[in-house]
């Protein structure tokens, strides 16, 4: 993962700029002291557990700490298994029933979802939702997989638009938010890592994910047409997957952006990666659409784990903090010439378990019985994100920066 460079045309700048402008209120940077140079939207934060959702975790103070350090946006599961467990009324246990209510004949319970989006809204943060996991009435769970994919298209596409009609533009939930703000989300993202078999266990995946593709595609723009649909994330070699997934018929007219994990040893690597994506989709004609990276880390995992899962991407706490700084303003730099609408950085917290995973130990907190404590790499996160957006600090909204 080494060559190559590659200068982008100015219809993927001009995509970039306003994917980045999607959802915010566009402008709304307060007394920033010098120049953003980034538009309002491009720094983003993964948060999954330990943060949210969990009961014994205030997310809502998490969140504000996200703001004060820069973060934008989240990126979060929205976990169809969760919010809609059982197919029909009647398979629902009557001490349950009070917590559902019906979307089309099915249950269902945003209550999770509810509180999330309630309080990134009221923060200023957008919200990148990543719609996973089938529930058992509509899933099939094979041997290596970490979730459920769906059996068939249309219940998952019945899904996603239930969820554009009750966070989008239009959305029921802003008519009654508890939190008095209005901030819809605009841009959804379809499953996650399906070249991965944990979450699509049967491969090849391009036909199943494609078809599942094409299916929530014209669900989510019959309930919101200015909605954005994002590809799911690819991780190893992703443009190579890119590359396949454009050959399935017409599959380019079914996102507006792509999305690309890419894991690497340094920080020149990711920048080599997305520009080998960036290559891919200008050769097919996307050179107007945006790049997300939706996930970038360093797990200080070194010494503690040898599940890898594959990548050569373990390090020290230190080791860590230099590669977000170095990367940051290289993600900066290059953001134009990869028309890169944003990135999100994985994750915020983990648990940090030895033996487990690598990504356990990739948060830029760790908890600790109950506590969340800082590592270095959090305040060097801070620091590089605070200065592509021009601000010293942080006001209360992520729209805003601080005196």
């Amino acid at each position: 993962m080494n060559r190559l460079s590659l200068a982008v045309c100015g219809a993927a700048a001009t995509a970039a700029l306003a994917f980045g402008l999607t959802g915010t209120a566009a402008g709304a940077r307060g007394t920033a002291p010098s120049q953003a140079n980034v538009p309002q939207g491009f720094v983003g934060m993964v948060v999954d557990q330990p943060t949210w959702p969990d009961p014994f975790v205030s997310v809502a103070q998490q969140l504000d700490v996200m703001v004060a350090s820069g973060v934008e946006s989240v990126r979060v599961v929205f976990d169809w298994s969760t919010v809609q467990p059982y197919q029909s009324w009647a398979d629902v246990p009557a001490n349950e029933q009070g917590q559902f209510v019906d979307v089309g004949g099915i249950p269902t319970d945003f209550t999770t979802l509810d509180q999330l989006v309630g309080l990134a809204a009221a923060r200023g943060l957008t919200v990148l939702p990543v719609i996973l996991n089938a529930p058992s009435w509509d899933g099939e769970s094979l041997p290596g997989g970490t979730v459920e994919i769906p059996r068939s298209p249309g219940p998952y596409a019945a899904f996603a638009r239930a969820l554009v009609e009750r966070y989008g533009p239009r959305g029921t939930f802003w008519a009654n938010d508890p939190y008095g703000a209005k901030l819809p989300i605009e841009m959804w993202q379809i499953w996650n890592e399906p070249n991965i078999p944990a979450f699509w266990p049967k491969q090849p995946y391009y036909a199943g994910y494609v078809a599942l593709l094409r299916a929530a595609h014209a669900a989510i723009k019959s309930a919101d047409p200015t909605a954005k649909v994002v590809l799911a994330g690819l991780p190893n070699y992703s443009w190579l997957e890119l590359g396949r997934i454009y050959k399935f018929r017409g599959a380019r007219k079914l996102f507006d952006a792509v999305a690309v994990h890419p894991y690497t040893k340094t920080p020149q690597g990711v920048i080599t990666i997305l520009t080998y994506v960036r290559q891919v989709m200008n050769q097919h004609g996307d050179a107007g659409k945006p790049i997300l990276a939706d996930e970038i880390s360093w797990p200080s995992s070194l010494g503690h784990t040898s599940h890898d899962v594959g990548y050569d991407f373990a390090t020290t706490e230190a080791g860590q903090a230099h590669n977000i700084g170095t990367l940051l303003p290289m993600l900066v730099r290059d953001r134009i010439r990869l028309g890169l609408g944003g990135f999100y950085y994985y994750d915020w917290a983990g648990q940090e378990r030895d033996n487990y995973l690598a990504f356990d130990f990739a948060g830029l907190f760790r908890v600790s019985d109950g506590s969340f404590v800082a590592k270095p790499a959090f305040q060097v996160f801070k620091r590089a994100a605070l200065a592509m957006e021009g601000c010293r600090s942080k006001g209360p909204l992520a729209t805003d920066c601080g005196t």
